[in-house]
């Protein structure tokens, strides 16, 4: 379950952040991560290890918010954007081109932090 381990990433640079804040003390109440559809995270299992994670710490209460990017992909011949199918073989739909670029569908990251001081 790299769940776990992506959890934990994350909690790590959100204690960077609040460093970087320091003196101060921000309170999170959500955390925005977008999250690819070919990392192959479960959203739902990314929610509740970072639900157990943040219990008793500076983090507690504050909500994990996913916001889903679909994978994309571009043909190498036509220069389209498409959105492969697993039952396509993930090949371009206008020349069959086995998928060569991905555009999106592979981000982890915090898209944003909503926060207060205390």
């Amino acid at each position: 379950m790299h769940e776990i381990d992506m959890t934990r990433a994350l909690l790590a640079s959100l204690q960077e952040w609040k460093l970087s804040h320091a003196p101060r003390d921000p309170q999170v109440n959500t955390v925005h991560l977008e999250v690819g559809a070919f990392t192959c995270v479960e959203p739902d299992q990314l929610v509740f290890t970072w639900d157990a994670a943040i219990s008793n710490s500076w983090l507690q209460g504050a909500r994990l918010a996913i916001d889903p990017v679909p994978l994309m992909g571009r043909c190498v011949r036509c220069q389209n954007p498409y959105e492969p199918k697993p039952n396509q073989g993930y090949r371009s739909p206008c020349c069959s081109h086995p998928m060569e670029e991905i555009i999106s569908g592979r981000e982890l990251r915090i898209r944003s932090v909503d926060y207060t001081f205390a």
